[in-house]
């Protein structure tokens, strides 16, 4: 059997994936346990999101989570994947308070996480520090379109349909370095359209199926979340029911006596 460490995806290799053809795929990881597993399906990349503040600390936005949790996690995570090419959601507002800053930390999560690479809200507007990050050897993935940092400026989580504006945005994310673009609940033409302009990968969600490759929220994609689940999402499975229905039945057996049995005992 090969040594999966040999085969660490990279981020030269990750941005071939366009250029070959091949379409990408992506999910977020928060702890070791799971990050483990996706990196042994063979998962292009995995992703510690910010997406972390809802899913897994039962907040309303991905507003509250820090960089010191975000780290945190994203150790757990870096530690499991031999894989995976490992991407860190840099949360609010850790990239907008200028360059120097931003360049520390993200070099903090680089350095205490072993993951390879930094994700930041922004194109156009983000340009001056995505170029600062990449001049400092710190690989950075520009996320466009619908930007849930931006939820109280935006109103809520809308469709993003402005061509012009999500056109320049992405094309200016790779012009200052960015070696990909993550698109957000944005109509699928023109997530398409953007695809086919720019020569470094792009990533969607809500963003139709011509984009380079494709993300969820493991959660979502495992049937786990409850309440409101996105129109993008599709379940693939019904995790929710399965845990409620075993932690019920180990909850029967214990009142009735019978667990722990025969075979859970020492003699």
């Amino acid at each position: 059997m090969s040594n999966p460490a040999a085969e660490r995806l990279t981020v030269p290799k990750f941005m071939a994936l366009k250029h070959a053809q091949r379409k990408i795929t992506m999910l977020t990881a928060y702890d070791y346990t799971m990050a483990q597993l996706l990196d042994e399906t063979g998962v292009d990349a995995l992703l510690v999101g910010d997406s972390m503040s809802m899913v897994v600390q039962g907040h309303a936005t991905t507003l509250p989570v820090t960089l010191d949790e975000m780290i945190y996690h994203a150790e757990m995570v870096g530690r499991a994947v031999q894989r995976a090419l490992t991407i860190v959601d840099m949360p609010f507002p850790s990239n907008h308070l200028g360059r120097y800053k931003a360049v520390e930390n993200a070099g903090r999560i680089l350095k205490e996480t072993r993951c390879q690479a930094v994700k930041l809200e922004g194109g156009a507007d983000q340009a001056e520090i995505i170029g600062a990050l990449t001049s400092a050897g710190i690989p950075v993935v520009a996320h466009c379109g619908l930007r849930p940092q931006n939820v109280h400026l935006l109103g809520g989580y809308k469709v993003q349909r402005d061509h012009d504006r999500l056109l320049r945005e992405a094309h200016e994310a790779e012009q200052a370095g960015a070696f990909c673009v993550l698109l957000e609940c944005i109509p699928a033409d023109l997530a398409t359209d953007i695809t086919a302009r720019l020569k470094v990968p792009t990533i969607g969600i809500g963003a139709g199926a011509g984009c380079d490759g494709q993300v969820l929220v493991t959660n979502d994609m495992l049937g786990l979340t409850s309440g409101y689940v996105p129109r993008f999402v599709k379940p693939y499975a019904d995790l929710r029911s399965v845990i409620k229905q075993a932690a019920e039945a180990f909850s029967a057996d214990v009142r009735a006596g019978r667990f722990p049995g025969p075979d859970q005992q020492f003699k």
